[in-house]
């Protein structure tokens, strides 16, 4: 007995140890979105253990997992209303779940190839789901002039990002448009502004070959110049 209450001890000793050697993080990603997890004391940089995502602090976009810096496990990602939007499994490499794309609303493709009756075609997917997925080509934006006798809520905005068929981001572009205020615009922003991971997609297909596809996200402009979805 007293040889297994030491190595209780021992376990509880060690567990409380890593729980000191670990501090808090709160992160802003966007207007809206929050992120909440661990990094090493000594190494700062190195997230560990879970990693949750809230909108507005109440709903859940992501729930995963960081095993010395790296991502590990099955990520579970959500939509706006708590939906389940993807699942992927960094181990493997692989998606285990993808949403229908009716779910969708804000977001369409587009195809540059011809399309006759019979062809399959397969959307290019993000790691991230519907929504975190794409939360950082809205938050790399701003508009270049100030807001604050501007009233935002009559732009609107359309995503437009470029996937080759390497899987690869290969342009971006904003159009922001407002009737009322007779302001029509595009943006265009340096694909290099973005990190790997974020310029990285699963190309779309057609009859299982990759091919160009552009995926449009509809969005609005938020009080500060900045963007958020629908």
């Amino acid at each position: 007995m007293k040889y297994v209450l030491t190595i209780f001890f021992g376990l509880f000793y060690a567990i409380s140890c890593a729980a000191q050697d670990t501090i808090p993080q709160r992160e802003r990603l966007s207007d809206s979105v929050i992120a909440r997890y661990h990094v090493l004391s000594a190494a700062p940089n190195i997230k560990v253990g879970p990693y949750l995502v809230f909108l507005k602090r109440k709903t859940l976009l992501v729930r995963g997992t960081y095993n010395n810096g790296k991502k590990s496990g099955t990520w579970q990602f959500f939509d706006i209303k708590g939906q389940m939007s993807e699942k992927y499994n960094y181990d493997k490499r692989m998606f285990t779940y993808e949403a229908p794309l009716y779910s969708l609303a804000d977001y369409s493709f587009l195809f540059d190839d011809s399309l006759k009756k019979g062809d399959r075609l397969t959307r290019p997917l993000k790691i991230g789901g519907a929504y975190f997925g794409f939360v950082p080509y809205l938050s790399i934006f701003k508009l270049p002039f100030e807001t604050n006798d501007i009233n935002t809520y009559f732009f609107d905005a359309y995503i437009e990002l470029l996937i080759s068929p390497m899987g690869r981001l290969a342009d971006y572009n904003v159009r922001v448009v407002s009737p009322d205020y007779h302001y029509d615009h595009i943006f265009n922003l340096d694909v290099k502004l973005f990190s790997d991971e974020d310029r990285t997609f699963i190309p779309a297909t057609k009859n299982g070959t990759p091919v160009i596809s552009r995926v449009l996200i509809h969005c609005f402009v938020t009080p500060s110049g900045g963007l958020d979805f629908y």
